[in-house]
């Protein structure tokens, strides 16, 4: 039995009868776990996903066991079910370190616990070093000749092993929680699990190990936990450390800031502008000179090196006729069925948000809610509207969340990362082969709120009247897309990857951009108001192509 004594005792709060090493095969242990000990720990943890919904209760669901000279550490995967009828999947390793609370090397204590009279305290294992290291080299040693038969380590082919020499911290914890082995690697432990190998892993280890696609951080090894049922859950993911100079995200907003300086800097008239159509395909040396004077020539050279390496991504992704997983696939009834379904759920989960929140909008961005309201109708059936009989594109895994905080800046180059999916789908719709265009829009609405972003927090130090500013922006945004379609549609088409031609690729860029537009929606609503003109922007500016 365990049993919970006054807080003013000068001894552990839970006591157990069981040893550490036993805890998980301990009911009371168990049960004193999940329904006592647990909640006050999670609820304060940045990488928990469930903030917004009531806690109903925790349940300790698999767990395993990893041991190394000195101490055993149990993984330990909960299901945390919520009042709203649905649940979460979370990993914790554990450590239980013995002795006084001052000779703990972290501040992440669980609880103050006893097993068989000796005190110590439960930690996140992350936290121990003995932990990190006993990781790493599981990773390094491992062998297809000798496998684990719980939890499962692994090496690729592609790099040779090593021992431990130091790790530490990656930045602040959010969703998941990475770490820097020997300055070298970067291990991302997965807190929020799935049951399903993560598409991050699958498509890093797929990329790295059956393509020629060097941009991304290469697969170095992984911890997945296989289940009695046949499934396999990933844990954790090592990649190689790519130097950067930060991401593109950064780097955009600092060359807007100098692009949009120049209006008054250079005395340019805005209204003096060429405007060209929305996709229109753009080499760089063709982009009339009052662009150029206004933009300059390295934003552009710049997007279409991005276009580049996503048009290789692609490529890569869509390139294997073997593996199952990556074969590109037609259009059929099933795909039109589940994207139909999705986007109409999503679709009317916006026109609520956007009906309740109406009070918080004002100005422009008042307007176009309103014609957004108007228009519900028009773009309901655009979203049915798609005739799957008609495509005769491929479609392929790809990235998924695409936009340029997924991508890393290092010596005049990019790398793409974080190949996780979508963060409201489902582990299974985030591995459905979709059209290679869906990752294209999601850059280009990236490019639109880079653009009004530099607008808002900038609008104070330009003396450009934001009207005319808005106006820039958006030509300029054309010209952006304008170089990136030139750039990536000659690739993909040099290479093979279908992606349809002309009429196919702006109708399904229409459907994409949409569909990004419309889910931006409910979060502008809900956290900034004031941002929620991008997307009503963006949706007008389709739907005014969409009848051109």
């Amino acid at each position: 039995m365990s049993k919970k004594v006054p807080s003013n005792v000068n001894t552990s709060d839970f006591q157990f009868k069981c040893s550490w090493d036993e805890a998980f095969e301990d009911s009371e242990f168990i049960k004193t776990f999940s329904t006592e000990i647990l909640e006050d720990y999670i609820l304060k943890k940045r990488w928990y996903a469930g903030k917004s919904s009531t806690l109903k209760y925790i349940e300790v669901v698999d767990h395993c066991k990893i041991s190394s000279e000195k101490n055993t550490f149990h993984g330990v995967l909960i299901e945390i079910n919520f009042s709203e009828a649905f649940f979460q999947d979370y990993f914790i390793p554990l450590s239980f370190i013995s002795g006084p609370k001052e000779n703990l090397e972290t501040g992440t204590i669980i609880a103050p616990v006893s097993f068989k009279g000796k005190e110590g305290h439960l930690i996140d294992a992350i936290h121990i070093e003995e932990f990190r290291s006993l990781v790493f080299n599981k990773i390094m040693e491992s062998s297809a000749d000798k496998p684990e038969k719980k939890i499962i380590f692994h090496r690729s082919d592609t790099i040779q092993p090593g021992k431990y020499k130091s790790s530490r911290f990656m930045g602040g914890e959010q969703s998941n929680t990475s770490i820097i082995y020997n300055d070298q690697y970067v291990m991302k432990f997965f807190r929020r699990i799935y049951t399903s190998k993560n598409p991050d892993y699958e498509i890093i280890r797929f990329l790295t190990e059956k393509s020629k696609f060097k941009n991304i951080p290469a697969y170095v090894g992984s911890i997945n936990l296989a289940l009695d049922g046949g499934d396999t859950i990933t844990l954790g993911l090592m990649q190689d450390l790519i130097e950067n100079e930060g991401d593109a995200w950064k780097y955009m907003l600092q060359e807007l800031k100098l692009v949009f300086a120049n209006l008054e800097k250079k005395r340019i008239r805005v209204n003096r502008f060429p405007d060209i159509k929305l996709y229109q395909r753009q080499p760089i040396n063709t982009i009339p000179p009052e662009i150029i004077d206004f933009a300059g020539l390295n934003l552009f050279l710049k997007v279409s090196k991005l276009a580049l390496r996503t048009a290789e991504m692609h490529i890569a992704l869509g390139s294997d006729m073997q593996d199952t997983a990556f074969t590109p696939a037609k259009y059929n009834g099933d795909y039109a069925v589940w994207l139909k379904n999705r986007l109409i759920y999503m679709f009317q989960n916006r026109l609520n948000t956007i009906e309740n929140n109406m009070h918080k909008l004002e100005g422009e961005a008042l307007e176009l809610a309103k014609e957004f309201l108007d228009r519900k109708k028009e773009i309901r059936e655009h979203f049915l509207n798609f005739n799957w009989t008609r495509m005769k594109s491929e479609r392929i895994r790809i990235h998924g969340d695409y936009h340029l905080g997924q991508v890393l800046v290092h010596d005049d180059d990019f790398y793409l990362l974080d190949f996780e999916g979508e963060p409201e789908s489902t582990i299974q719709d985030r591995k459905v082969k979709q059209p290679p265009l869906k990752d294209v829009a999601g850059m280009f609405r990236s490019f639109h709120y880079a653009i009004y972003s530099t607008i808002f927090n900038s609008d104070e130090n330009f003396s450009t009247s934001q009207e005319d500013l808005f106006k820039a922006g958006e030509i300029l945004y054309k010209y952006m897309i304008g170089v990136f379609m030139e750039t990536y549609v000659h690739k993909v088409q040099a290479e093979n990857l279908n992606i349809g031609y002309k009429q196919e690729i702006e109708f399904l860029l229409d459907y994409c951009l949409l569909e990004k537009a419309v889910y931006e929606l409910g979060y502008e609503l809900n956290s900034r108001p004031r941002w929620t003109i991008i997307p009503l922007r963006g949706i007008a500016s389709i739907l005014k192509h969409k009848k051109n």
